[in-house]
């Protein structure tokens, strides 16, 4: 208990240095502090309501602290909390005298109003202790950068955490009860009978998109491969149909790649110049210049906004991926790739425990934000070796480093390109996209063709054709609010009818 009393007092006392020197006073609610205590000694709801949703450093008045830790224990240990118990428990601890015997104790009963307000007050102090948790960590923040020994990298790493720590370690979940929960499912459901196309974002991809109806907010799609298979060009691919095809604002974190380099990329799946040209190496056409002047025109005005920070951490991705959907609605985001991030220094040691963190604070973030998140994976390399019969197909075990991965992923794919591995029979470059894991859904695999030149990946024909006469033409991206592109731009529902595909 002392201890806890000592972390409390380091605490209000950075928050009064930091108060004095800019000369405001400390963020705090003396009376919701002293009528919620008092309602825990006098009603049981306030008692259930008031330890579910605060903590100790949740009162500024040093006095209320002990007391509040006193009932804490008696509620964890199911015993009756009352005046007089708490009295007790305090006289154990040592601190009844502190906080003034019980004439205090009686006193703070008399300070409490309705117990129907016992959420109101309780939101006023998660409020007071995320300002005062802010002012804390910014004073460390502040005089940590004075000192020219810290080193920055670690500083920018520390100050995230911290930051993080103030808003998050005060924020609770509150429970919802079965019919609620069962009411927002009906709407759900009685949304996607109305709808005749998708219901998230759309991949590019149309037999996924039949399984998926889109990637859908909230949700974490890993989608692993061998070096060199082509996990960057999916990925890109993917973008390129959310951000050019639909105009859905769409984030793009490249770990591996600068920004010219998949542009460049972007440049041969939007004009279909070859890498040739686009390298230089052969001499382009009038008409090849009009076409990438014209794919260039639309891919511009595309709200898709790249970042290419090396070594991202966790903690700086959360950071940008929040500010990106205030500024620009962001609605998707990729990363390239998962096992080049970083989380806190204490982990570095323990590659699977931070690849864990990493894959944990994937989760939390799309769900926090409401938008799917799509990450990279890098498989293992060792899996060639595995005896059987599955033709070199990978499986949820060879995702690299961690099980945690496959645990905290809504949806695992996998990109197999036999041909690289000498397993085609024809020599010809033929590519598979395995569902191998959807809570939401049916797994199976997808065909695949990819084009080296145009760095793009695209279904075979017999795929599309299946599926035209299958899936409606409408799409149900509305929900997003989104400005439909101009007629001349590419939609895969667009081309079924044509034939093109």
């Amino acid at each position: 208990m002392a201890k806890n009393t000592r972390k409390g007092a380091a605490s209000i006392d950075a928050v009064q240095m930091a108060s004095a020197e800019i000369g405001h006073k400390p963020p705090q609610a003396p009376e919701a502090e002293e009528a919620v205590i008092g309602a825990m000694m006098l009603y049981e709801e306030c008692l259930y309501q008031a330890v579910g949703s605060l903590k100790e450093k949740s009162f500024y008045n040093p006095k209320l602290r002990p007391i509040f830790a006193a009932i804490s224990w008696l509620f964890n240990h199911r015993s009756a909390v009352d005046i007089t118990t708490v009295a007790d428990r305090l006289r154990t601890d040592g601190t009844l005298e502190e906080i003034g015997g019980p004439t205090t104790l009686a006193n703070l009963t008399q300070n409490v109003g309705s117990a129907a307000n016992m959420e109101y007050y309780v939101k006023i102090l998660q409020q007071k202790t995320i300002q005062r948790d802010l002012i804390e960590a910014g004073y460390g923040i502040l005089r940590k950068a004075f000192d020219e020994t810290y080193e920055v990298d670690k500083l920018i790493e520390e100050s995230q955490t911290e930051v993080y720590n103030a808003v998050q370690g005060n924020m609770r979940s509150e429970y919802v009860d079965i019919g609620n929960a069962l009411n927002r499912a009906l709407d759900r459901l009685q949304f996607v009978q109305r709808t005749k196309g998708l219901t998230g974002v759309p991949s590019g991809f149309p037999s996924l998109d039949e399984i998926t109806r889109g990637w859908q907010d909230g949700n974490l799609i890993v989608i692993g491969a061998r070096p060199g298979h082509g996990k960057s060009a999916i990925a890109l691919n993917m973008a390129s149909a959310a951000a050019i095809d639909h105009n859905i604002p769409t984030a793009f974190f490249t770990l591996e790649m600068a920004d010219i380099e998949l542009a460049d990329r972007l440049i041969g799946m939007e004009s279909g110049l070859s890498s040739g040209k686009r390298k230089g190496r052969d001499k382009m056409e009038d008409y090849e210049w009009e076409l990438l002047e014209k794919a260039l025109r639309e891919a511009a005005k595309a709200p898709l906004y790249i970042d290419e920070t090396p070594g991202l951490t966790i903690m700086e991705f959360m950071s940008k991926i929040k500010r990106m959907v205030q500024e620009k609605g962001i609605k998707i985001a990729f990363v390239d790739y998962l096992q080049l991030m970083h989380a806190t220094a204490a982990l570095a040691q323990y590659r699977a425990l931070e690849i864990g963190e990493i894959s944990r604070q994937l989760k939390e973030t799309a769900k926090e934000l409401h938008i799917p998140i799509i990450a990279l994976a890098q498989l293992n390399r060792n899996l060639m070796s595995r005896q059987g019969s599955s033709n070199g197909r990978p499986v949820l075990s060879d995702l690299r480093d961690s099980g945690s991965i496959e645990q905290d992923a809504d949806m695992v794919l996998f990109i197999h390109r036999p041909a690289l591995l000498g397993l085609s029979e024809d020599g010809i470059d033929r590519a598979e996209l395995i569902i191998a894991k959807n809570r939401a859904g049916e797994m199976g695999i997808i065909p695949l063709r990819f084009n080296g030149d145009q760095v793009r990946f695209k279904e075979d024909t017999g795929a599309l054709s299946d599926y035209a006469s299958a899936v409606p033409v409408e799409s149900a991206m509305n929900s997003y609010d989104i400005t439909p592109r101009p007629s001349e731009g590419y939609s895969p529902f667009d081309h079924f009818e044509s034939g093109d595909l």
